[in-house]
């Protein structure tokens, strides 16, 4: 495969694969309104901009210092305390989740579409599998 080539396909599954998960974190967070609803259970629904502020800035700064391999040299002490807030974000994203966990029953019925939500679970589990295994043997390599 000529360089040129090699480049324009890498280009295109890293611009899917990031479509993709982009959609899959703005449905997840946006449409089924996690944010608004966990804002509801905590009794802060008026600083519900702040909490969407800080997913954004906070996806932001992530994918920012992802491409550009940023380095932190901090202590054991600042090391325990960005694992208690990713302990603390997963686990009220998890209590969240618990709310919208038929979402695609419900997604499907009211598309009209509840005749093919196997081949819509089967066609989810068939993308996952594909871009797992070309994660492990191509990617990596």
């Amino acid at each position: 495969m000529t360089a040129p080539l090699s480049l324009g396909l890498h280009l295109l599954l890293g611009i899917a694969g990031g479509v993709a998960v982009g959609g899959g974190v703005i449905a997840l967070f946006v449409v089924l309104d996690i944010i608004p609803r966990l804002a509801q259970l905590t009794s802060s629904y008026d600083k519900v901009h702040w909490y969407e502020g800080a997913m954004v800035g906070g996806s932001l700064l992530g994918t920012v210092s992802d491409f550009w391999n940023w380095k932190i040299t901090a202590g054991p002490l600042a090391e325990l305390g960005v694992g208690l807030f990713n302990g603390i974000f997963i686990g009220m994203l998890a209590a969240a989740l618990t709310e919208v966990l038929n979402v695609l029953p419900i997604l499907a019925k009211r598309l009209h579409m509840t005749h093919l939500l196997f081949g819509l679970l089967m066609a989810m589990v068939c993308g996952k599998v594909a871009g797992s295994l070309f994660d492990w043997f191509v990617y990596r390599q």
